[in-house]
């Protein structure tokens, strides 16, 4: 899958989450429509920090070594 896909994925799972909660704060929704959207959501927020681990995990540092740019992976802070 290629890195556009990706990105247009991540954006479209971001905003279907951004509209759940949106609607979910109205308080206008029943309560089992409330639960399915909270249920909708807690997939949604998981399918993006799974996009953002692989993305993540894709980052290169650039390092200058010696008057030359190397790259280097990525290490996030724990």
């Amino acid at each position: 899958m290629s890195t556009k896909n990706n990105s247009n994925e991540f954006e479209q799972s971001l905003s279907e989450l951004e509209q759940l909660v949106e609607s979910m704060e109205t308080g206008e929704l029943s309560l089992e429509d409330s639960l399915n959207a909270f249920e909708k959501g807690v997939k949604l927020t998981r399918d993006c920090q799974t996009k953002l681990n692989a993305a993540e995990q894709k980052v290169e540092l650039l390092m200058e070594k010696q008057g030359e740019l190397v790259s280097q992976p990525f290490e996030p802070e724990t």
